[in-house]
C-alpha cells in the first residue's frame, strides 16, 4: 500500500507546481491502487446495482483485480456501454443516469485518484462543488464570510452542461499535463463507451459519463477554465479602490450634530443623530470603489458585484462569451439572472442570498456606543417554495396524510426514518435565519408520523401519543418527543426519537459532502481482510481454495432468515454488522445456491458421529 501512497503524493506535488506527468498508465497495473479504490467505493448505495451485464462487487477477488490489469498491460482492457435509466427532477422532467458494470466502476475509481490527487491542488478555492473537504456549506461559508456590502447577484447556470461537455477540449485539456497517450486513449475511450436504452446501443458524442464516478473530476477539470477566467480576467478588470469614500451627507450631519451637542443643544443634537443613522456612512455610489466575487458549485455560479447595473450585465455577458467561445457551452436564459442584493434575493444552492440591511438594529460596541450592526452583511433564508415542497409529501388537499408504504416497517423503523429525513433537512439549513419556519415542516411531519403509527396498529393517533410521548434533553434543553426503545436482553436497547432537534440559526455549521483526506494512508478493514486469503467461515486458505468477497445490499437483507436457527454466515455478519464476509469459493457458492457451508457440513458430521467411551 505504500507504493500506491507515494505515487499519489508525487502526483500531488507536480500538481502544486504545475508540472506535467509521464508515464502514468503503467501505474495502472499497481493492484494496491484497486484495492484502495475497492475499499472505497464498495460501500456506495448503489455499488450492487447491475449494469448491462450480471457483475456486482459479489465475487470480488484478487485474482478480478490481476484480470483487469492484464487487460490493460496489453491495452485490451474494453468499456462497456452503461445501462441507461432516467430519474425524476423537481421540474417534472427525467435526469438521464448511466449505471455502469462493477469492473468499470473500479477501474474508474482508479483513475479518479490519480487524476483528483493531480488536479486538486490546482483547482479554484473558489471551486466547491465534488471536492474532498468541500460542498454546499463551504460554498455558503465564503459568500457569508467575504461579500459584505454586495449590490449585485449575478445567478449563473450552464445549460446542460454535463451533457455538452466536448469530449475534445477535455482530452485536449488532459493532454496538457498528462503526457502519456496511452493513458490518454483509455480515457478518451470511457468518453465514447455510449450507453444501452431499451436494448439499443447509443453513441456519446459529447459530455461526461453520466453516473461514472470519474464524471465529477472530468467536469471540474473543464469548468476549471472558467474559474481561471474569472479570478485571473474578470475580477481584476473590475476591482478598483482600497476603501469606500465617506457619504457626504453623512458626513456633514455629524459635524453639525457635534457643533450642536458642544453647545449645549442636545434635543437638536439628537435630532440631527437620528436622521444621520438614516443615511449610509459611506457613499454606495463611490465610483472609484469596485468589487467582484465569485464562487462556483458544479455548474450554478453566482457573482456578487458592487457597482452599477450595466456593469453587471458587461460582467454577465463576459461569461457567457468565454462559455460559447472557449467551452461551447451556453448560459441558461431563464437561470441566469441579475437580482438586486437589498430588495431581492438570489437563488443558491436551495437558499435565498441577500444582502441585509436594518437601520435599527444596533448592537454595543467596545467604545459603549451603539452602532448598526448588520447593514452590508450577507443573509441566508430558507425559501418559502422549498418550505412547501418539502411538506408536500406529507399532505393531500392541505391536510396530512400518513404514509401507506411504511405501513409493515417496524415502529422503530418508521421513527427513524422521519427523524432522519428531518434531522437532514434542518442540518442543511443550519446557516438560515429563518430556520425557525421549519417549525411547519415539524408540525406537519409529527402529524403524518402519528398518523402512520395509528394507521399501522389501528387505533386512534391519541393512543400513539401516550405510549410514544417522551422528554427529550438535548444540551440542557427539554424538548417534547417521541421515543421507541425497542429491548433485546442482555444487548443495549435501540432507541429511536422525534423531536429533540434545536431551530436554532448557526452561521458556523460547516458540514461537508466528503472528507478533506483524500489520499489513504492506511489500508480499510476490508482489504485486511481480503489480503488475509483466509475464508472467514471454514477457514480454507487461497492455497486450497479461491478466496473471494460476499455481498449483500442492506443488513435488513438478513432478517429474511427468521427463527433462531439461522445459517452461521448470517450470524456472523450480523454480529460484525458488516454487509461483507470474506469467503473461499466453495462456501460462497453453498451460500448462492442454499446449500451447507463447509462449517455446517463438518458440524452435521460430528453430530451423526457415534460417541467414543
Amino acid at each position: 500500500m505504500q507504493d500506491a501512497n507515494v505515487y499519489l503524493n508525487l502526483l500531488s506535488e507536480r500538481g502544486k507546481k504545475g508540472l506535467p506527468v509521464k508515464r502514468v498508465y503503467r501505474q495502472l497495473y499497481n493492484r494496491n491502487l484497486y484495492l484502495a479504490a475497492y475499499g472505497k467505493i464498495y460501500r456506495n448505495k448503489g455499488a450492487m446495482t447491475k449494469g448491462v451485464t450480471e457483475e456486482t462487487p459479489d465475487a470480488m477477488s484478487l485474482e478480478k483485480i490481476d484480470t483487469i490489469i492484464n487487460a490493460l498491460r496489453y491495452e485490451r482492457y474494453q468499456w462497456k456501454p452503461a445501462r441507461r435509466v432516467y430519474i425524476p427532477r423537481k421540474d417534472g422532467k427525467k435526469r438521464p443516469l448511466g449505471l455502469p458494470v462493477w469492473s468499470d466502476k473500479l477501474l474508474a475509481e482508479v483513475i479518479r485518484l490519480m487524476l483528483e490527487a493531480y488536479f486538486e491542488p490546482r483547482f479554484s478555492p473558489h471551486s466547491h462543488g465534488f471536492r474532498p473537504g468541500r460542498g454546499c456549506h463551504t460554498a455558503l461559508q465564503e459568500i457569508q464570510q467575504e461579500w459584505r456590502g454586495s449590490v449585485w447577484f449575478i445567478e449563473g447556470d450552464i445549460s446542460k452542461c454535463f451533457e455538452r461537455l466536448p469530449h475534445d477540449l477535455l482530452v485536449a485539456t488532459l493532454r496538457e499535463h498528462f503526457q502519456d497517450e496511452r493513458f490518454i486513449r483509455l480515457i478518451e475511450q470511457l468518453l465514447e463507451a455510449g450507453y444501452l436504452e431499451d436494448w439499443k446501443m447509443n453513441r456519446t458524442l459529447s459530455g461526461v459519463p453520466q453516473g461514472s464516478v470519474l464524471s465529477p473530476i472530468l467536469s471540474n477539470i473543464l469548468l476549471d477554465k472558467l474559474d481561471h477566467y474569472v479570478t485571473e480576467t474578470l475580477i481584476p478588470q473590475y476591482t478598483s479602490g482600497c476603501k469606500r469614500r465617506i457619504n457626504p451627507a453623512y458626513r456633514r450631519l455629524v459635524w453639525r450634530a457635534h457643533d450642536l451637542h458642544k453647545r449645549g443643544k442636545s434635543k437638536e443634537a439628537e435630532e440631527l443623530r437620528q436622521q444621520f443613522q438614516q443615511l449610509p456612512a459611506l457613499d454606495p455610489a463611490d465610483p472609484t470603489f469596485r468589487r467582484l466575487r465569485y464562487c462556483r458549485y458544479a455548474d450554478d455560479f453566482l457573482l456578487s458585484f458592487i457597482g452599477t447595473k450595466a456593469e453587471a450585465e458587461q460582467i454577465k455577458a463576459a461569461i457567457g462569451t468565454f462559455l460559447r467561445e472557449e467551452l461551447r457551452l451556453d448560459l441558461s436564459e431563464t437561470k441566469t439572472l441579475i437580482t438586486h442584493a437589498r430588495s431581492e434575493a438570489a437563488r443558491f444552492l436551495g437558499y435565498e442570498v441577500t444582502t441585509l440591511h436594518n437601520d435599527h438594529k444596533r448592537t454595543m460596541t467596545k467604545r459603549g456606543t451603539k452602532c448598526r450592526s448588520i447593514n452590508g452583511k450577507i443573509g441566508f433564508r430558507v425559501p418559502r417554495d422549498v418550505l412547501q415542497a418539502k411538506c408536500q409529501p406529507y399532505l393531500k388537499n392541505g391536510k396530512t396524510i400518513h404514509r401507506m408504504e411504511l405501513i409493515n416497517e417496524s415502529d422503530y423503523t418508521i421513527v427513524s426514518l422521519y427523524q432522519t429525513i428531518y434531522r437532514g433537512i434542518v442540518n442543511y439549513y443550519q446557516l438560515a435565519y429563518n430556520l425557525s419556519t421549519l417549525q411547519r415542516l415539524k408540525y406537519v411531519m409529527e402529524q403524518s408520523l402519528t398518523k402512520t403509527l395509528a394507521r399501522k396498529h389501528q387505533c386512534h393517533v391519541n393512543r400513539m401519543y401516550q405510549r410514544y410521548r417522551a422528554d427529550l434533553v438535548v444540551k440542557g434543553t427539554t424538548y417534547k418527543g417521541l421515543r421507541v426503545v425497542v429491548l433485546r436482553g442482555e444487548k443495549p436497547p435501540l432507541i429511536a426519537n422525534w423531536g429533540g432537534i434545536p431551530l436554532k440559526w448557526n452561521s458556523h455549521a460547516t458540514p461537508v459532502d466528503q472528507p478533506a483526506q483524500h489520499v489513504w494512508a492506511s489500508r480499510s478493514e476490508l482489504e485486511k481482510r481480503l489480503l488475509a486469503q483466509n475464508c472467514e467461515l471454514c477457514g480454507a486458505t487461497s492455497q486450497t481454495d479461491k478466496i473471494e468477497v460476499h455481498h449483500i445490499r442492506a443488513l435488513k437483507d438478513l432478517e429474511k432468515y427468521p427463527g433462531r436457527e439461522k445459517p452461521a454466515w448470517v450470524k456472523h455478519m450480523a454480529a460484525r454488522r458488516r454487509k461483507t464476509l470474506v469467503l473461499c469459493r466453495t462456501c460462497h457458492m453453498a451460500i448462492q445456491y442454499g446449500h451447507p457451508t463447509r462449517q455446517q457440513e463438518s458440524l452435521l458430521r460430528n453430530r451423526s458421529l457415534p460417541k467414543q467411551e
